[in-house]
């Protein structure tokens, strides 16, 4: 059964706040009698003038652009008319600075329409490219069925996207893919679940349930432009926000200083099965969560996880998460090249709409195997740390566990760097470099003492900013333990919001230049 553009529409936006668009279309050149008798039946059937519905409302008081496809509409098929009603639609929630979301469900282009309406996917394209660069979200909502060019323009655009459970989703239907090719299109490739599983969209959601992930999304993002909605810093903004790390008395929080713990305890600590990691935090520390799916083009990585989500007291502050996930890595084994992908997809996502970007390391190393090699394994680490150095928004990194190799160090470069007492970084497991040096593991407690891999050290060395301490262990105090780091975030995510972009990231770049240079050099 199809889901009627209006009546999703009504199931999504506050009650009685939707006003339709009305902008006149043209009519398309050269209608014979039997196309335009199509016309005039499908608008006496659904009461509209063209495959889809515009216009404006609000969203737990926010106000959004809306637009939905019409299936009972020529199987919500897209000519010029209605691709110029949808363009113009874009283009003025743009104008007006709105939040756009869109649910298409079509058969594509409409046949009767010829190249001509084939071309239209361009402009639409070109209008939702345009309202993304404004920094405006667009959120979109695949239903039953999405296919051709509607699914390959402004279906697969979105900052999120989600889709109706068991929703027809592909680019060829499967009546076309049957007729040219004399046999039936594979079961359950081209469904909302399977895409979900390859990481092509990000949730499979009723309609019903639809709004609560919109206002979740909404609630993140904040007021367009506006730095995803984050007040004012606190009074230390400025000192938090600069180049320069700001001594040991950032790293004393209730009143206790780190202890001089060595350094393999803390690598012993950190590989603690209890140690509360990612999951936890988000699940006691963070709020209004969105956990985004892969990479959005064919691949999903379990052992890296994506959400937008929300640090601190109310309003607190909303941001971007992508992070090492401890217990996946356990489960999965380490993350590889499609990991790295993922991250980047949450760095383009948090230019995309200027919100500040959290990174979060806790790995005992990337995949070391034929495949990540051969897929690209080394790019990416060297992709991931030019654009994360590089990346406009405000960046805050956590070291929240192990920090082991290159997979860690993708992660790193940030505006301001964090680390649990207990955190470390190093070149390689601290085996693995004893095996380097001396042919063995056995001295790895000797080594990491060596390199200075621990929490302390990295805080005497300028990589890390603050110190948040564990009492006396994380994984004795897992949630009061997130909710302290989630504090320190919501904290120095305020002040970094406070410094001119241009100052941040000139400060970021010295930052990493100067790094390891004796002082006056």
């Amino acid at each position: 059964m199809h889901v009627r553009a209006l009546d999703l529409i009504d199931r999504v936006l506050d009650p009685d706040s939707f006003a339709a668009w009305s902008d006149p279309a043209p009519e398309p050149d050269s209608v014979d009698a039997a196309y335009a008798a199509d016309l005039q039946a499908a608008r006496d059937r659904t009461g509209l003038d063209e495959a889809l519905v515009t216009g404006e409302g609000r969203i737990d008081g926010r106000r959004v652009a809306v637009v939905a496809c019409e299936f009972g509409f020529l199987a919500g098929s897209i000519g010029v008319a209605a691709a110029e009603k949808l363009v113009r639609a874009i283009e003025r929630a743009s104008a007006e600075r709105l939040p756009l979301v869109a649910s298409p469900t079509s058969g594509g282009t409409r046949m009767q329409e010829g190249t001509v309406a084939f071309l239209q996917m361009v402009k639409i394209s070109a209008a939702v490219a345009a309202h993304k660069a404004a920094g405006l979200p667009y959120l979109v909502y695949l239903r039953h069925p999405t296919t051709g060019g509607v699914f390959a323009s402004w279906g697969s655009l979105g900052h999120v996207t989600a889709a109706e459970p068991g929703a027809l989703i592909g680019f060829l239907g499967p009546r076309v893919f049957e007729a040219l090719n004399g046999e039936p299109f594979p079961q359950g490739v081209q469904v909302a679940e399977n895409l979900y599983e390859h990481g092509l969209i990000d949730a499979v959601v009723a309609p019903e349930q639809l709004r609560d992930v919109v206002v979740r999304v909404f609630d993140v993002l904040g007021d367009p432009g506006a730095g995803g909605g984050l007040g004012d810093g606190p009074e230390r903004a400025g000192a938090a926000a600069g180049g320069a790390p700001e001594g040991m008395s950032g790293a004393r929080m209730e009143g206790r200083t780190p202890a001089d713990t060595p350094a393999w305890e803390s690598v012993r600590r950190s590989r603690d099965p209890r140690r509360p990691g990612l999951r936890t935090l988000l699940r006691h520390g963070a709020r209004s969560v969105t956990p985004l799916r892969g990479t959005g083009e064919g691949e999903s990585e379990p052992s890296l996880r994506l959400a937008l989500a929300r640090f601190g007291d109310r309003p607190g502050a909303p941001c971007v998460v992508l992070g090492q996930d401890r217990t996946r890595q356990s489960e999965y084994g380490p993350f590889g090249p499609a990991g790295l992908r993922q991250a980047r997809r949450g760095m383009r996502l948090a230019a995309d709409l200027g919100l500040p970007l959290v990174t979060v390391v806790d790995t005992a190393g990337a995949a070391l195997s034929a495949d990540a090699e051969q897929g690209g394994l080394a790019g990416e680490i060297a992709r991931c740390l030019a654009e994360l150095v590089m990346l406009p928004a405000p960046t805050v990194c956590l070291l929240l566990g192990q920090g082991a190799g290159g997979g860690a160090l993708a992660l790193l470069p940030a505006d301001r760097v964090l680390c649990a007492e207990h955190g470390w970084l190093s070149p390689l497991p601290p085996e693995g470099a004893s095996a380097i040096l001396y042919r063995t593991t056995d001295r790895a407690a000797e080594i990491a003492e060596r390199q200075g891999i621990r929490a302390a050290d990295l805080h005497a060395h300028g990589i890390v900013d603050r110190i948040v301490p564990e009492l006396p262990d994380a994984a004795a105090e897992p949630e009061p333990f997130v909710r302290r780091v989630a504090d320190t975030l919501a904290e120095e995510l305020a002040g970094l919001h406070t410094l001119d972009p241009g100052t941040r990231l000139a400060r970021r770049l010295a930052r990493y230049r100067r790094l390891g240079l004796p002082e006056g050099w």
